[in-house]
C-alpha cells in the first residue's frame, strides 16, 4: 500500500504542526506517513506533551525541525501550514508538495494566564487539530486512497 504523505508547517514545530503529525500518524490505520517542521523552530513546547499524553498520544521521538531538512528531499501529497506566518513565509508552489492547505488555528503561545488558563487553551487547540485530521483522513478516504493533484 502507497501511503499518502502529508507536511505540516507551523511557525516553531512547537505544537500545532507537532499535534497534527502525532494525530495523523496514530488515526489513520498506517494510510497516512506525515512529518512536521517549522520555518522558525523553537523546541517543542512542554504542553504539547502533556495534553497530547491526555488523549493517548504520545510523542516520543518527535523533535522540532526545520521545513529546509524536506523542501526539496521529499515528496510530499499534502503540504498543510497551522498558521498565519506560516503560510505567508512559505512560497505559492514548492518541488515535491501536492496539494496546498491552510488551517489557521491560534498561537498557542499566546495564551494568557497561568498554567491552567494556559492547559485548556492547549487542549482547546488540540481538539481543533483532531477534528481537522479527521477531516482529512475522511476526504482521502471519499476520494480513494491518495490525492493526485
Amino acid at each position: 500500500m502507497v501511503k499518502t504523505r502529508v507536511l505540516f508547517v507551523c511557525t516553531g514545530n512547537s505544537a500545532r504542526s507537532q499535534m497534527a503529525e502525532a494525530f495523523l500518524n496514530s488515526l489513520s490505520g498506517g494510510r497516512f506517513e506525515s512529518r512536521s517542521a517549522g520555518v522558525s523552530p523553537s523546541g517543542i513546547n512542554p504542553l504539547t506533551i502533556i495534553v497530547m499524553a491526555e488523549v493517548g498520544v504520545g510523542m516520543e521521538g518527535h523533535r522540532s525541525k526545520h521545513i529546509d531538512e524536506f523542501l526539496g528531499k521529499e515528496r510530499f501529497d499534502y503540504f498543510i501550514t497551522l498558521c498565519s506566518h506560516a503560510s505567508a513565509t512559505c512560497p505559492a508552489v514548492l518541488p515535491g508538495m501536492g496539494k496546498r492547505l491552510h488551517w489557521d488555528i491560534e498561537d498557542p503561545w499566546s495564551i494568557a494566564g497561568g498554567e491552567e488558563e494556559k492547559l485548556k487553551g492547549f487542549r482547546r487547540i488540540r481538539d481543533r487539530i483532531h477534528d481537522l485530521v479527521i477531516d482529512l483522513i475522511s476526504a482521502a478516504d471519499k476520494r480513494g486512497t491518495r490525492n493526485q493533484g
